[in-house]
């Protein structure tokens, strides 16, 4: 990827982010620069986040991306391999909040052992699709991250995932 599309596709970003665009860009560049974030408002002090810590959270209230926009900017990034099909991903990670008993709808989530070595935690659920490049690296691609509701399973919400980036590919790709 050269220079110039790496400026334009942080230009197409920023202009799918909506309100509070400004300030989640500082922040996705704090986050990407700093090597160990011990806490939320220590990204405020990156270099790159050029504004004061109480922006942080402008960020995360304020944007409310396009998400069906920012997937096909994503898969546009893909490059266009003829004659082979790409390798899609999923992915179910859970996010264990067991104290956090006023937070709506957490369900039991298994998972590797995360609080105390038990694989079963309650807390939130999320799906990725990701595309996986097939040359060597632990480098992918999220093209679609979501919640996994009560009203959801790890498999269903997979599925719907899969399909809605299914519909902005040009091949059948290989899922995993």
């Amino acid at each position: 990827m050269t220079l110039e599309h790496l400026k334009r596709f942080r230009q197409d970003l920023y202009e799918l982010l909506g309100k509070g665009a400004d300030a989640t860009m500082d922040l996705m560049d704090a986050v990407l620069t700093t090597k160990s974030v011990q806490s939320f408002a220590e990204l405020s002090l990156s270099p790159v986040f050029r504004r004061k810590w109480p922006s942080l959270y402008e960020a995360i209230e304020d944007v409310r991306p396009q998400r069906d926009e920012l997937m096909k900017l994503c898969i546009n990034k893909i490059p266009d391999i003829q004659d082979k099909r790409i390798i899609l991903a999923g992915d179910h990670t859970p996010w264990s909040r067991l104290y956090a008993a006023t937070l709506k709808d957490r369900t039991y989530q298994h998972g590797p052992k995360v609080i105390s070595g038990d694989p079963i935690t309650l807390g939130y659920g999320y799906s990725t699709i990701a595309w996986i490049p097939e040359e060597s690296g632990s480098w992918a691609l999220p093209l679609c991250h979501e919640r996994i509701t009560s009203f959801d399973n790890p498999l269903t919400k997979a599925a719907f995932q899969i399909k809605k980036v299914c519909c902005q590919l040009k091949v059948r790709p290989l899922t995993l």
